[in-house]
């Protein structure tokens, strides 16, 4: 009889690895319990979606109303919104990407991770962030989408069993991802930015339930949309030499403009200690409320192209329908740098993703372009998209399935990576950043309270 080899592993036994797999009930259960609360998650950012195009729609209807309406509007709605947001949801300011990133810092202080992800707060940030892009304010609805998922998921942690084999990192993992994957109806977006922004390295035992759960969000998106692309399916037409000129400056623009935009961002939102930050600080309603006129004027000079989150203007831009002006981009920068500015519940994944195809629009317009100006504004918004967030694959697999740009892979992921790595030259990461920052303030907080 020959002896087996040593260095040769055995093949599994198939009946009893069935036994095995099949006899533990509490695996399935949570399992079942997972991928229930992950289609949940979908389901919520898709009303979510309905909720936002509704705003959008009553503030089309206020500004057809009247063009001047938006100074009163815009300005007490960010007012309002502000201080609902301070009075009974504290966490739902910002984008809500930092606040799902600090839940899942180790080094968050105890009794912060309710505070920053929860049912309750998902529903405020629903109400809130419809609430600004009411206001006619330049925000988005994709970083929020990220908070309101993860705190769908995140409840599902009351109904486990005993060892379910999923963390509670794990269902915020899931949930943040699963966000993304629903708002951009698009699942391998998700599963990319759960690597590369939330997780880094997925947890080995329960990253093949985390996948299923992502790609399950993304498919109730997928079930309410349809299987089409947001935009459209662009025709690109094939790269030749005289692209990779107007290709580069573009990269190197985005990247620039990007970085700044980034660090502009990062200071607004921490705080600064000059007479407007300490009049901020003193005052936020108030301030909430300048912001809110500003954003008000900039829209009318801008003939309404600055207001809400720019998915319009994006897509008459990538099919060829809109003259835009050359302030368009600086206008919209302002526009959004003042919604975030104020404080208001609301994203900049859309805003960035609109300055990006002005970037690229005007770059063909300068280089003489124009028989590439589509392609061009897709890179645009992949290269401005990951210059501002620093997640470049993400970025350019959100693109990607937005245009249907399969053709463009390899074109959209240079892009991505070449504004990424001058972006790091300006700015440090803008999430990571903010999320350090609401840890290190709760840490302090916690300390000088037990002082």
């Amino acid at each position: 009889m020959t002896a087996p080899d040593p260095h040769h592993l055995p093949q599994p036994d198939v009946v009893a690895s069935m036994r095995g797999d099949l006899a533990d009930w509490r695996q399935w259960l949570a399992r079942l319990v997972v991928l229930a609360y992950a289609a949940a998650a979908g389901l919520s950012v898709v009303a979510f979606n309905e909720l936002c195009e509704a705003a959008q729609r009553g503030f089309a209807a206020v500004l057809a109303f009247h063009p001047w309406a938006p100074l009163a509007w815009t300005t007490a709605c960010t007012a309002l919104v502000v201080w609902l947001a301070r009075r009974f949801a504290p966490g739902t300011a910002g984008s809500g990407i930092p606040q799902v990133m600090a839940a899942l810092d180790p080094a968050a202080p105890p009794g912060l991770r309710p505070k920053l992800v929860s049912l309750r707060l998902s529903v405020a940030k629903s109400l809130l962030t419809a609430g600004s892009l009411l206001a006619g304010l330049a925000s988005g609805r994709e970083g929020p989408s990220v908070q309101i998922a993860a705190g769908v998921m995140q409840h599902a942690r009351r109904w486990l069993p005993p060892h379910p084999g999923i963390s509670e990192h794990g269902l915020l993992v899931a949930g943040g991802a699963a966000g993304i994957a629903a708002a951009f109806n698009a699942p391998l977006a998700g599963v990319m930015f759960a690597i590369e922004e939330l997780a880094r390295t997925l947890e080995q035992r329960s990253s093949g339930l985390i996948i299923a759960a992502i790609v399950l969000a993304g498919l109730m998106g997928v079930s309410f949309f349809g299987n089409a692309t947001y935009f459209g399916t662009i025709e690109v037409p094939a790269l030749h030499y005289a692209m990779w000129w107007p290709a580069l400056l573009l990269v190197l623009a985005c990247g620039a403009l990007g970085g700044v935009f980034a660090r502009l961002l990062h200071a607004s939102i921490t705080g600064s200690t000059d007479r407007i930050g300490r009049w901020r600080a003193a005052h936020p309603v108030a301030f909430a409320g300048a912001c809110g006129l500003a954003a008000g004027v900039i829209g009318i000079v801008s003939h309404g192209a600055t207001f809400g989150s720019g998915y319009g203007y994006t897509r008459a831009l990538l099919e060829g329908h809109l003259a835009v002006p050359l302030l368009y981009v600086t206008l919209r920068v302002v526009a959004t740098w003042l919604a975030v500015w104020s404080g208001v519940p609301g994203g900049i994944f859309a805003p960035c993703l609109a300055i990006g195809a002005g970037v690229g629009h005007d770059i063909a317009a300068f280089t003489g372009a124009t028989a590439d100006a589509s392609a061009l504004i897709a890179l645009g918004m992949a290269a401005f998209l990951a210059a501002v967030t620093q997640a470049p694959m993400t970025s350019f697999i959100i693109v990607m399935e937005m245009v249907g740009g399969h053709s463009m892979v390899l074109s959209l992921m240079a892009a991505a990576l070449g504004a990424s790595l001058v972006s790091r030259w300006v700015a440090r990461p803008l999430y990571a950043s903010l999320a350090h920052t609401i840890v290190s303030r709760a840490a302090h907080a916690r300390a000088d309270a037990g002082a």
